[in-house]
């Protein structure tokens, strides 16, 4: 109860600490993650273990770029893997989740209620139908398998998302735009999309690292080495005589990287697109 006499300025203070305390808990694994990317293997088995590394070393680094097991090729991989997705995501997801916000329709409940159970379901559950309808088509070990794989987790999550965001649009733009000669879907790319950009920033920003993220689809789909993403080539980097975690680090780092970017870049955006569509559901 104490807390609650605090004056204005020392609770200010007191939450203040709190959440850079909190904040510094969270971090400390991407801290850690970075320092030890920088040190010799050896000194990162060394005990007591070093908060900074005692002799920084870009090694790791070098050989990720330009080392046998090189990143471009899998990075390259991912970027086209994750744009695809998110396209094909974007595509599909938008215009469903308009058309359940916009139109009355039976059943639009249950729609609702799928999505929403799909989101539930673990990945391993449908490996093997998935598999089965990509050998009929010969998908396997072509990048539509994670592309459509990875669509099918994000179509959901952006059709969830944005439903609430479209409800809490006002129908009287539309409206007024049709009065201006506009059809419903003209109205729809030239006056709702604009106004729900926080709402699209945040489907794209998640529909990408969906996909970005991915391993299960890519190394149950995808056999070939040369094509798998990010994610599968960090098994390089451990083997029977040992394991280099000073790469593995480096390597965790680039992959990383991106998601970092995203959420420093469109943190603002990707808040208020979470939230200003929970108004209405």
């Amino acid at each position: 109860m104490k807390f609650f006499r605090l004056s204005g300025r020392r609770k200010s203070i007191f939450i203040n600490v709190i959440a850079i305390i909190i904040s510094c808990i969270f971090l400390f694994p991407l801290y850690w993650l970075i320092i030890s990317s920088l040190k010799p293997n050896a000194e990162i088995f060394q005990s007591p273990q070093t908060l900074f590394p005692r002799q920084i070393q870009f090694d790791a680094y070098y050989d990720q770029l330009f080392g046998p097991n090189s990143i471009i090729r899998p990075f390259l991989n991912s970027l086209l893997i994750a744009t695809c997705s998110m396209i094909v995501s974007m595509l599909l997801g938008i215009p469903a989740a308009y058309g359940l916000a916009r139109f009355k329709m039976r059943g639009s409940k249950i729609f609702i209620l799928t999505f929403l159970i799909t989101q539930m379901l673990p990945a391993t559950l449908v490996l093997t139908p998935l598999f089965l309808i990509y050998k009929g088509f010969g998908f396997l070990n072509t990048f539509l398998a994670p592309i459509f794989s990875d669509s099918t987790i994000a179509i959901p999550f952006i059709v969830l998302i944005l439903r609430p965001y479209f409800l809490s649009l006002p129908k009287d733009l539309e409206d007024s735009a049709k009065i201006d000669g506009c059809n419903t879907f003209s109205a729809f790319v030239r006056i709702m999309l604009p106004l729900s950009y926080p709402g699209l920033i945040t489907a794209i920003s998640f529909a990408f690292l969906f996909a970005w993220n991915d391993l299960i689809y890519a190394m149950t789909f995808i056999n070939i080495a040369e094509m798998r993403p990010l994610t599968a080539g960090i098994y390089h980097f451990m083997d029977m005589y040992g394991t280099e975690w000073n790469k593995i680090m480096a390597y965790a780092v680039f992959l990383v990287t991106p998601v970092i970017i995203i959420f420093i870049f469109l943190q603002k955006y990707i808040v208020s697109g979470l939230t200003s569509g929970s108004v209405k559901g």
